[in-house]
């Protein structure tokens, strides 16, 4: 489901009321792609002293701050960002939450190759890189194994929000985007394309 630019309310709500379905097997497993207004979210993981600035001071800069239920440190979601939201019932066979992330990752990596980008894994750090910089970001919550948050791929964004935060709680890597990549614009309907064709195969 194509969901469009919504608030980070709006997909907490949606993401509730399909993780219901799912649990009580009224939906198939379903993929929400989306951008989100421009908010930070801080995942249960989230370390105060990452957060650059008091969520008042955000706020006044037109920034939604949000405590989100999904794993990870603070990150920030906006305009040109792919976001996924996977609603997925991993049993009875793929109960295994590290092998759910890594696919995640694989997802990211074969859409970034297929625009001759070599994105890779880092050890130790979750999500896609292009080698010392960050394109997509993953941060997952699973509740009685049907999952819900995901990841966040950066085609247009706007980088410079992240100089607001130490995004993912990692001080020593940079980030880049699809557009910045590749020194062009990419239309974020052919990459949505792209990225549902290699979820689906993953």
């Amino acid at each position: 489901r194509r969901l469009g630019r919504i608030s980070y309310a709006q997909g907490l709500e949606i993401q509730a009321q399909l993780v219901a379905e799912r649990q009580a097997g009224t939906i198939p497993d379903t993929l929400l792609l989306l951008e989100h207004d421009p908010v930070f979210t801080l995942g249960r993981n989230a370390k105060q002293e990452n957060v650059l600035f008091p969520a008042e001071a955000l706020r006044a800069r037109g920034f939604e701050v949000f405590e989100s239920g999904r794993g990870g440190d603070v990150t920030y979601h906006g305009p040109g960002q792919l976001v996924g939201y996977p609603i997925l019932d991993l049993s009875p066979d793929r109960r295994d939450v590290h092998r759910y992330v890594r696919d995640l990752e694989e997802v990211m990596i074969r859409t970034c190759a297929d625009y001759g980008l070599a994105a890779s894994r880092v050890p130790g750090l979750t999500g896609c890189w292009l080698g010392q910089e960050k394109i997509g970001a993953i941060g997952v919550r699973i509740a009685r194994w049907v999952t819900s948050h995901g990841f966040a791929f950066n085609v247009a964004t706007d980088l410079s929000p992240f100089g607001l935060i130490v995004p993912c709680g990692i001080k020593d890597r940079g980030l880049t985007s699809l557009e910045r990549s590749l020194g062009r614009p990419v239309p974020l309907d052919e990459v949505m394309d792209r990225l549902t064709a290699h979820f689906a195969a993953v």
